[in-house]
């Protein structure tokens, strides 16, 4: 991997630094209560440069949403040798859930998500993004054609399960027997 010069790195410290400062302020009085102009001052940045990092207000919350679509495909195409793409996403979900998950701030951030509307549907036009590029990542896999509706349909519920993983106690677990279904199927899991 190559060292990034003083220059990314100081872009990537400023991205980072108006992240934490809209997260912060979001956390502390609500998503509508902040303006871009506070998080840009408490960033100590120009409003010009806050939008230089992030499209859109709704954004700033979510700055890992690349490196989240990246390690998605990434799971499918950079998986090992014999292992199935369910098991390869169950990986994923797992070592995700471990990193995001147990953050202390992950319950605010959830609940904030959850309790602005703009933000429910800003975090859904997302996933969806993130779902039809894991389903083409799929599809690309097992040769399929990028509308093939098992490969859309893997993608959609690989996604939703990472919902229901992150809510259980034991997530590895429930990644595993989540998995498993997808691998196998209702009919074959019932049978067991």
């Amino acid at each position: 991997m190559t060292e990034l010069g003083r220059r990314e790195r100081k872009k990537l410290q400023t991205r980072q630094s108006i992240a934490d400062a809209a997260l912060e302020l979001f956390l502390a009085r609500g998503f509508d209560d902040v303006g871009v102009k506070e998080i840009a001052d408490r960033a100590d940045v120009s409003v010009t440069t806050l939008f230089k990092h992030f499209p859109s207000k709704e954004s700033l919350l979510f700055d890992e949403d690349a490196e989240m679509e990246s390690a998605l495909v990434g799971a499918v195409r950079d998986r090992p040798a014999g292992q199935s793409i369910p098991q390869a996403l169950k990986d994923h979900f797992v070592r995700a859930a471990t990193g995001h998950a147990d953050h202390p701030l992950f319950g605010p951030f959830i609940r904030l998500v959850e309790d602005t509307p703009t933000l429910r549907a800003y975090q859904r036009t997302m996933w969806i993004r993130h779902e039809t590029a894991l389903a083409h990542a799929i599809a690309e896999d097992v040769g399929a054609p990028l509308d093939d509706v098992r490969c859309a349909g893997l993608a959609r519920f690989a996604l939703e399960a990472r919902d229901v993983i992150f809510g259980r106690a034991d997530r590895e677990k429930a990644a595993e027997e989540l998995f498993g279904l997808l691998e196998h199927g209702w009919a074959a899991d019932q049978k067991a």
